[in-house]
């Protein structure tokens, strides 16, 4: 495990588009997110080529790969964040300079489409990146503390700390209307089986993990702890064979537990079904999984380290989960 330097105020983050472009992020949010960013004493610069945009609102591959390496290998550039998920970081994999990036470690976080991103980068380096807000995240205006306070936790801080359930949630279309939010109450962390574990985290958006198997991309499966989570496209049937696919992959019995982000509301995903899609895989006895974390396509979010190390006590009473090398 190699840990990028830790974010300090003072430093610099470049705003890289890997997936879809930055044009697709109107004024006003950017300006909400540099304001956000800068009450951290963070600044903001972007990528030559985050505004380019074609009919799949994304760029070519040699612009997002030169922006890529840029943020990796300038010295004045000390943290990387994605504008915004999408879907096709995955075209990138082959085209990535590794050997630069082990050379110049710097955080990189983001998470859905990035999931592809940030676990190859972990499988052929070794960096820890890191799965949590992108850049447009932090251009809410309300319910974005909770998220604020976990992504410096987890890249401006090296301590241990436990993951509590946030109060509240959303799954609204925030970005159409900042002021008429609806937030929910969390019930806190849904336990279906029980137990306690340890391990290094891999894992994120799970149909975007699963574009990894087979490839020289795709990080073990030993000793480890998977943090997976879906978006609105699932539906139950999908997020079960999502969920078997890993199961059948090589090294599945060197996973120690899982955690699962919330679903969103029209996945039609409930405690009583989700527990029924994993009692139903005899490969998950004795294997400790718990959901309903605060990771995934609602908010708030936290931020956690691919690469880094989780651990889990879910034996009994209120379940405890902790990130202890970030």
């Amino acid at each position: 495990m190699a840990i990028p330097p830790k974010l300090k105020r003072g430093d610099n983050i470049r705003v890289i588009a890997p997936s879809r472009s930055l044009s697709m992020i109107g004024k006003e949010t950017r300006d909400i997110a540099v304001r956000k960013l800068a009450d951290m004493g963070l600044s903001v610069s972007y990528a030559a080529h985050v505004e380019e945009s074609d009919e799949l609102v994304s760029s070519s591959v040699a612009s997002r790969i030169e922006d890529i390496h840029t943020a990796f290998s300038d010295k004045d550039i000390n943290g990387i964040m994605t504008a915004i998920g999408g879907f096709n970081s995955n075209q990138l994999l082959r085209y990535i300079d590794y050997g630069l990036i082990k050379a110049n470690p710097k955080a990189l976080c983001g998470y859905s489409d990035i999931t592809a991103l940030s676990n190859a980068i972990y499988a052929k380096t070794g960096m820890v990146c890191y799965n949590g807000p992108h850049f447009s995240s932090f251009g809410m205006r309300k319910g974005i503390d909770y998220t604020a306070e976990y992504f410096q936790k987890c890249i401006m801080a090296a301590d241990a700390y436990a993951i509590e359930p946030s109060d509240e949630w959303s799954n609204d279309m925030w970005f159409m209307d900042q002021e008429n939010r609806t937030f929910i109450k969390n019930e806190g962390y849904w336990v279906i089986n029980k137990g306690s574990a340890r391990g290094t985290i891999i894992g994120g958006n799970l149909c975007t993990f699963n574009l990894l198997q087979g490839t020289e991309f795709m990080p073990s499966l030993a000793d480890r702890i998977l943090f997976l989570e879906d978006d609105a496209g699932t539906r139950p049937r999908t997020f079960d064979r999502d969920l078997q696919s890993v199961i059948h992959q090589p090294g599945f019995e060197g996973v120690n537990g899982i955690v699962i982000g919330r679903f969103e509301k029209a996945s039609e995903i409930t405690l009583p079904l989700l527990t029924k899609i994993i009692k139903t895989k005899k490969e998950l006895e004795g294997i400790p999984v718990i959901a309903n974390v605060d990771f995934g396509h609602t908010t708030p979010t936290i931020t956690f380290p691919i690469g880094g190390t989780a651990s889990l006590n879910a034996d009994g009473g209120t379940p405890v989960l902790e990130i202890i090398g970030h």
